[in-house]
């Protein structure tokens, strides 16, 4: 017979607020952003007043882990949803302070109308209208005496029902002594189950990611320094994203200013480079599985906890160790040194701007086997070709969009235990033959998306390659990306339209360069034999009308660069199938040149 795994009870909401102000349950999201709207405040506390039922929270007590003595210390309760409404419910209840979406420190205060018996987000309004009360948590925290407040507010509106405004706030003061209810996980639950019962309860069906569960264990953990290692985590991915947050830190937080954490992170403040913007998943991720060798953050979790693998208990030791672990890794990982050197790497294979880029985890891999090379004392110049030849191979292979953790785990697992060299020939024979490159790559490029993987490689590689824009003499593919170019159409779309193709036709990706602006134009909806044969003239005349292009060398240099066939010169619209089945052999051919340079 199966036992139940949580209990249910009712609290009332003011117990609640006293066991997160003590610590009893522990409120993991304390120091992130409170992402409600402040409307939702509102209505919050209008149900609450109309006696309406406001959903459940679920806590998850810490496992107890075994003492060095042999005594257990009991964990905390960790709350793994509802913290949005705690939150809400300390804001506009106690007064506090929250840090919105832009990490600003902030109050929100929600207004009360006792004749009404209305509530609304404070504003400049109802500041100007007597009829309302422009705090509620005065009152519910008895801050301010009833009677003086019901005396002003009848001084202020003689027409108001003095006993109509007391009694509405009378049940104003009760909303604390509604009821809350709040399942409780048991302790012994692994990380799966409490994840599946979480899944299972919440009526939004939203899933908490074991990174989720992750940030919980290390916000709660008070011996071991949890909640600055929390804090460095969301502050460096916040910075990252946003510089100037910097300051805000420095203002709201002071004393995270004054840790190693901090100072090891001030570069980002003057940092804009948005090609590897990580979320806190990506940095546990990374530094998880780049230091325990382990791909699967629910590991993570359990080492927290202190769980021994072997003997399924919990200690203390190995509790201590983690977080020893994880804080270093922290330290590897905002390293000014590795992560501009990492970006470096990925920039030197023609990944330069995040628009080429469309799969995060692609990107926190090779950050994963740039930190193991490197804690291996790898040679710098060898792991940069690792790094390069792995992250593209990775994208052409999609190794790492469908079931990541299981690819990470096997990876890393192969990575710690051979030579790196060795594990990277015996992938490449097996994902990248000339068979992918000659049949299955050709095929993959037949695709009408801009922002297909094959598409993005081949773009890189002319980035590397030093190319220049379709028609260019002097502006380089690599110049057009980083100055936000346009991709145009070889064959004009226009052109193509005219003739009855659809999006899916004259949309692909083989008929697409980077072109400049001004070049396009000019083309306007001329079919590839008269404007090139134009181009020709140009060359013989150097009357300029495509371009700075002057001569045919070059003119046939750039076509070569821009993988467009010799026949390109007497092609329209009989022929565009021709061209688009030739040139995509040509990219093809061009990234296997380009990788095999890698």
């Amino acid at each position: 017979m199966k036992t139940q795994k949580y209990a249910v009870n009712q609290h009332l909401i003011e117990a609640i607020l006293t066991w997160v102000k003590t610590g009893e349950i522990a409120i993991p999201e304390i120091q992130r952003p409170f992402v409600w709207d402040s409307t939702k405040v509102r209505d919050l506390m209008d149900s609450l007043y109309q006696g309406y039922p406001i959903g459940y929270l679920i806590a998850w007590r810490n496992p107890n882990v075994k003492l060095k003595d042999g005594s257990f210390s009991e964990g905390k309760k960790i709350l793994i949803d509802g913290q949005q409404r705690v939150m809400a419910l300390r804001a506009a209840i106690l007064g506090e302070y929250i840090i919105n979406k832009n990490y600003v420190r902030e109050k929100i205060k929600i207004s009360f109308q006792p004749i009404e018996e209305k509530f609304e987000v404070f504003n400049s309004a109802i500041q100007k209208d007597n009829a309302w009360i422009p705090d509620i948590s005065p009152i519910i925290t008895g801050m301010e005496r009833t009677r003086k407040i019901i005396d002003n507010y009848c001084e202020k509106n003689p027409n108001a029902d003095e006993y109509q405004v007391e009694d509405a706030l009378e049940n104003l003061k009760m909303i604390t002594h509604k009821q809350l209810g709040l399942i409780e996980l048991d302790s012994d639950l692994d990380i799966e189950t409490v994840t599946e019962i979480f899944v299972r309860i919440n009526s939004k069906g939203v899933v908490l990611s074991q990174a989720d569960f992750a940030m919980s264990k290390i916000a709660a953990n008070e011996t071991y320094n949890g909640s600055t290692i929390r804090k460095a985590i969301d502050y460096f991915c916040h910075l990252a994203v946003a510089p100037e947050f910097y300051s805000q830190i420095v203002d709201i937080d002071s004393e995270f200013a004054s840790t190693e954490y901090f100072r090891k992170m001030t570069w980002l403040k003057n940092e804009n480079d948005d090609l590897y913007d990580p979320n806190y998943t990506d940095l546990l991720r990374v530094v998880f599985t780049s230091g325990a060798h382990r791909g699967k953050l629910s590991d993570l979790v359990s080492l927290l906890s202190g769980r021994n693998f072997e003997t399924r208990t919990y200690e203390e030791e190995i509790a201590r160790d983690s977080f020893k672990k994880l804080e270093e890794g922290i330290y590897e990982f905002i390293n000014e040194t590795n992560f501009k050197r990492f970006l470096m790497i990925i920039k030197s294979a023609g990944f330069i701007s995040s628009s080429l880029v469309r799969s995060q985890n692609t990107l926190n891999f090779a950050y994963i086997l740039y930190l193991a090379l490197k804690a291996k004392n790898c040679n710098p110049a060898q792991i940069e070709s690792y790094v390069r030849r792995w992250f593209v191979l990775s994208v052409l292979t999609g190794r790492y969009s469908g079931s990541p953790e299981s690819w990470f785990d096997h990876d890393i697992k192969n990575i710690s235990k051979m030579d790196f060299g060795e594990y990277l020939k015996s992938v490449e024979s097996a994902d990248l033959s000339d068979t992918f490159f000659d049949i299955a790559l050709v095929g993959n490029l037949d695709t009408s998306f801009s922002t297909s993987p094959y598409f993005n490689v081949y773009l890189a590689a002319q980035v590397k390659l030093n190319d220049k824009g379709f028609l260019s003499r002097d502006i380089t593919v690599k110049d057009l990306i980083s100055h936000k170019g346009d991709i145009h159409h070889i064959f004009p779309k226009d052109y193509l339209k005219k003739y009855g193709l659809q999006k899916g036709q004259y949309n692909q990706v083989a008929n697409y360069a980077y072109t400049q602006s001004e070049i396009n134009i000019k083309i306007g909806n001329k079919a590839p034999e008269m404007y090139l044969n134009e181009l020709k003239e140009q060359c013989n005349c150097q009357d300029l009308k495509y371009g700075g292009i002057t001569d045919f060398e070059t003119l046939t240099e750039n076509l070569k660069q821009n993988c467009i066939p010799d026949s390109i010169f007497s092609m329209n619209i009989e022929k565009y199938d021709e061209f688009l089945e030739h040139r995509r052999v040509l990219m093809a051919r061009k990234i296997k040149e380009y990788y095999q340079s890698l």
